[in-house]
């Protein structure tokens, strides 16, 4: 309940869809298309809110993201595991791929050829990911020389990075995209940073 009801780039993992999906067709076998309708919508926002955080960012940094690095924090569906099963990260990553964007990747914990075989999954070929994806060791080395910081995994150590230090090392102007209102957004708007965060004015 509480821990899942919060805005974000969308949902993930190996249950949510399929129970979804499971309602879906208990309701259309007793006869409820409506209500099946109403259980496929949740599916297709989920959907939409991972294209809509992808488009946000392309359009924020001036229509193009076409050879822009932008450091993506986290690939896992969820913190503290490395299960990257429907995660959002990997729609949004896609999505950026294809607009031509240079990706500085970093998860603590998803190994890198899950993090390629989940790319080519979702239509990624092998020259686009050698051409267009980094693999980094730390969130810093993800963020150097980057035009922008898109937060896709809630992991905790995203928190206490030094945000001077990166904002330092960053193109200018310096967005970050919080996916999991995981930051203290006031805090990095103060040192020079522009935010965007889900559901957040």
């Amino acid at each position: 309940g509480s821990k899942f009801l919060k805005s974000s780039v969308g949902f993930g993992g190996s249950c949510f869809q399929k129970d979804i999906l499971n309602l879906v067709y208990l309701c259309e076998h007793f006869g409820l298309p409506q209500v099946a309708s109403y259980w496929e919508g949740v599916i297709k926002m989920n959907d939409w809110q991972r294209s809509r955080f992808s488009e946000k960012i392309v359009n924020t940094l001036f229509n193009t993201v076409r050879g822009k690095r932008i450091a993506v924090w986290g690939f896992a569906f969820k913190k503290d595991t490395n299960d990257t099963r429907e995660s959002a990260s990997i729609y949004v990553c896609r999505d950026l791929l294809l607009e031509g964007a240079n990706i500085a990747l970093h998860d603590p914990r998803v190994p890198e050829q899950n993090i390629f075989e989940d790319l080519k999954y979702v239509g990624i070929s092998q020259e686009m990911i050698d051409a267009q994806l980094t693999i980094c060791d730390s969130c810093e080395d993800a963020a150097s020389g980057a035009h922008g910081v898109a937060v896709l995994t809630e992991w905790d150590e995203f928190r206490r990075v030094d945000f001077q230090s990166i904002l330092d090392d960053m193109h200018k102007p310096a967005f970050v995209f919080d996916g999991r209102n995981l930051l203290d957004h006031d805090a990095l708007r103060n040192i020079g940073f522009e935010v965007y965060a889900i559901g957040k004015g």
